[in-house]
């Protein structure tokens, strides 16, 4: 039967909202699937494997739920959050993740703040169907923390530009068909005002992807060369050299995802939270010192939801995530980093070691730990990047201390400079 838009609104009564997910549930999820519920994210996993879910993901799309805060002619339903919330506890017990989380939290932010009516249209059908997958290329090998010193070259060429350059730490690229992409198109003005916004297409000729494996084995990073690239200026997203505006957006809707703020986003990128070790914890025998580890790490797992709930609550004020999103991320990315050694402690000296190869995506780490030992020091190893990823711990504190508390910048002697005249 083909999928269709669930006839809610932001008018339809919670009632009529809940009755009409459960029909649609009813009708459009696979019955193994909604048998499998009951017993837990393993057992959905065990009966839903991955492709199997990519293949079925546009229904969802279809139906507006996966994106329901969004306006109806870009695939969403318009409900307003408190709606979007009576809507995902229908949906919740069977754990439809939202695919192509860079997209929704990266690309999309971008689109409905600078983008025309026509770029929004064209591309966020697609990408929220999961049909065009996205991925970020923003850092450079000699622009990290600095990003606005970043060097890729953009030249105009009638209806085209010609992008030449290097990016790296392109999460998914690999994987993916689309990129955002910051691009210097006038090296004479100072670094952050000569810097233009494009969507690339992968597939365009002159594109190279080089996956880069990370320590605990698996591939989520690549490094990107563009040598001459052909976009067309209707992929650029806001006026020429008004980029970094343009991606202070998507930086805002990374941190957000990044801190476990964003629904349907990267939570927690190594490992599981707290509830995990918990679980860990209540199966070996601990000390008081080990005790009072794990309720310093509750605590500061409940500081973190109450931070992610405040920026949130400006969003549906009709805020925007803005430089708030960086205290979350700050404190999530340690806090991680601390929950993943914890978790690695309680497992003791055989958590330093696993059969290469052996597959880790598909444990459920709520379950028992013993048998997820691989999945426990992948989780530990893969969390040393989250105070890098997503902007630096460094940078966003002084996001925190500029933009949140009010602090002076710090000195940059080269601020007002022209790009090409500053020392690299």
């Amino acid at each position: 039967m083909t999928p269709e838009r669930l006839p809610i609104n932001a008018t339809t009564s919670d009632e009529e909202i809940r009755a009409a997910v459960v029909e649609w549930v009813a009708e459009y999820v696979p019955q193994a699937w909604r048998d499998a519920a009951p017993h837990g994210r393993r057992a959905i996993r065990e009966v839903r494997p991955r492709a199997e879910y990519e293949a079925w993901y546009p229904t969802f799309a279809a139906s507006g739920l996966a994106v329901a805060t969004w306006p109806v002619e870009y695939c969403g339903l318009g409900l307003p959050p408190t709606k979007a919330r009576v809507a995902e506890s229908i949906l919740a017990p069977f754990n439809l993740g939202r695919l192509n989380p860079l997209g929704l939290h990266n690309t999309a932010p971008a689109l409905f703040a600078h983008g025309t009516e026509e770029q929004r249209m064209r591309f966020l059908p697609p990408l929220v169907a999961n049909q065009e997958r996205w991925c970020q290329m923003f850092s450079e090998p000699g622009a990290g923390s600095d990003l606005a010193s970043l060097a890729m070259r953009a030249e105009r060429d009638g209806d085209e530009w010609i992008l030449t350059g290097q990016k790296v730490w392109s999460t998914w690229a690999h994987q993916s068909e689309f990129a955002i992409c910051l691009a210097r198109t006038d090296p004479t003005v100072a670094k952050r005002r000569g810097i233009t916004y494009f969507l690339v297409d992968l597939s365009s000729p002159g594109v190279e992807v080089r996956p880069l494996r990370h320590i605990g084995g698996e591939i989520d990073f690549n490094e990107v060369w563009l040598e001459e690239v052909r976009v067309p200026d209707f992929h650029r997203v806001g006026a020429a050299g008004d980029g970094w505006r343009v991606a202070a957006s998507t930086l805002a809707g990374e941190r957000q995802m990044v801190a476990g703020a964003g629904s349907g986003g990267v939570d927690r990128i190594g490992g599981g939270g707290i509830d995990s070790l918990l679980n860990q914890a209540r199966q070996v025998s601990i000390g008081p010192v080990e005790r009072d580890r794990l309720i310093r790490l509750y605590c500061e797992e409940k500081i973190r939801t109450w931070t992610n709930e405040r920026v949130r609550a400006a969003v549906k004020a009709g805020g925007t995530p803005g430089p708030a999103a960086s205290i979350g991320k700050v404190h999530q990315s340690q806090l991680n980093q601390a929950l993943q050694l914890a978790a690695a402690d309680l497992v003791g000296m055989e958590s330093v070691a696993w059969t290469p190869g052996e597959p880790s995506e598909e444990l459920d780490p709520i379950e028992t730990w013993a048998a997820h030992m691989p999945y426990v020091v992948k989780g530990m190893l893969r969390s040393r990047a989250n105070t890098i990823e997503g902007g630096t711990t460094e940078v966003n504190k002084n996001v925190i201390g500029e933009k949140v508390l009010g602090l002076p910048r710090e000195p940059d002697p080269f601020h007002d400079m022209a790009w090409q005249d500053v020392p690299r």
